[in-house]
């Protein structure tokens, strides 16, 4: 009966997950990171308005030609943007269709550019996704690090980030001990690794997410690799994802969880 529960759950899981990342304005929407400092005039192309880094944020300057909607109402002037911190159906930022997000990344403001007409998002097939797996459910522990880390780690477009590092997420899998390195959310304790295993580049992405959720007071947390996610990156190459720190590259298959989009190439994905 727990399997059968488990499984139902797991594929309600899933239906969830392909229904978020085939949204409207979800990650197979974005069309375009355009990082402020690569454009010093301020004209970003295919990008209505006039854009600049301040000290504090991202100053906009639109004509009413240019078409734009800010929170709901034609925008015609100056306006001081902050990072959006919400998801992008709720950008502050419109021009028909598309929706306009600003990012800060270690000190680096873009613009991301998101258009449910894209591409990627008409070709979308699904996830290709492995049936759940009771033997790939693992007790697991948190061991939290004397003091958080930073790795500078080569991200998918290219350029090397920091990325924050709390701990380690340590479970065993058929005799084997293993270590994930992974990073805490700051705003509930939520853990969160990307990972690589002998499936990458052959049958599954060439890496994956994994967010075992809150560890306990002991630090006890279910390693659950039926839910290893495809990083935002497998859907759009305009997301910047870090690559797996040194040493979260698993030995062996994680043949479980989302492996790729339908119909997409084991060796280009």
């Amino acid at each position: 009966m727990d399997d059968e529960r488990d499984t139902n759950a797991w594929r309600e899981w899933h239906e969830h997950r392909v229904a978020t990342v085939s949204a409207p304005y979800g990650p197979l929407a974005l069309t375009g990171t355009h990082w402020l400092g690569d454009y010093p005039e301020g004209r970003i192309p295919a990008v209505p308005g006039q854009w600049r880094a301040t000290a504090s944020g991202v100053a906009l300057s639109a004509a009413p030609e240019d078409g734009l909607e800010l929170d709901g109402r034609p925008f015609a002037g100056e306006a001081d943007l902050d990072a959006d911190e919400g998801p992008p159906a709720r950008s502050r930022l419109a021009s028909g269709r598309r929706r306009f997000a600003v990012i800060l990344r270690e000190g680096e403001w873009a613009v991301r550019v998101f258009d449910p007409d894209s591409p990627a998002r008409s070709a979308f097939r699904g996830i290709e996704a492995t049936a759940y797996d009771p033997a790939y459910v693992l007790p697991g522990r948190f061991r939290p690090y004397p003091e958080r880390r930073t790795v500078q780690l080569e991200n998918a477009d290219g350029r090397s980030r920091g990325l924050g590092l709390g701990g380690e997420l340590l479970f065993s899998r058929e005799g084997g001990e293993y270590a994930l390195q992974v990073a805490v959310d700051e705003g509930d304790g939520s853990l969160w690794a990307v990972f690589s295993d002998a499936t990458a580049g052959r049958s599954s992405y060439r890496f994956r997410f994994l967010r075992p959720g809150i560890p306990g007071p002991d630090g006890a947390v279910t390693v659950d690799l039926n839910r290893a996610l495809l990083p935002p990156c497998a859907f759009a190459d305009h997301f910047v994802c870090p690559f797996p720190p040194p040493g979260n590259t698993l030995p062996f298959e994680v043949a479980a969880g989302e492996r790729r989009l339908k119909d997409a190439l084991a060796a280009g994905d």
